[in-house]
């Protein structure tokens, strides 16, 4: 791999990584009990789908993953203004789910076929 494509999937990799923890964090903070692991696996189950092709490099699941985005940054937004107690775990959610995006569409740009 070129030194672009590698750097940007490093980006791809490290956002995703991250954000998956902070939801996870954000959800067990919330409810430190058995049913908080359960609803946090289930908070993060739209970031879960896409990993194996993120770490197999699919540029297809590169795609899709930009939709996985999206309910992140809703919830985040919304808490942050909802929510003064939580508004720290909200903003690091938008500002992840933002790096995440930004890195996916980097990495789509670098890989992008040649006519």
């Amino acid at each position: 791999m070129s030194d672009p494509v590698l750097s940007a999937r490093r980006g791809v990799l490290a956002t995703h990584g991250l954000l998956l923890a902070t939801v996870v964090a954000w959800q067990l903070s919330l409810r430190p009990s058995l049913a908080g692991l359960g609803l946090a696996f289930l908070a993060a189950v739209p970031l879960l789908a896409p990993w194996s092709g993120l770490l197999r490099a699919h540029r297809f699941t590169h795609v899709w993953a930009t939709l996985c985005v999206m309910p992140y940054l809703i919830i985040g937004v919304m808490e942050a203004i909802a929510d003064p107690a939580h508004r720290g775990w909200a903003s690091a959610c938008v500002g992840l789910a933002l790096a995440f995006f930004a890195a996916l569409i980097l990495y789509l740009r670098v890989t992008r076929p040649r006519p």
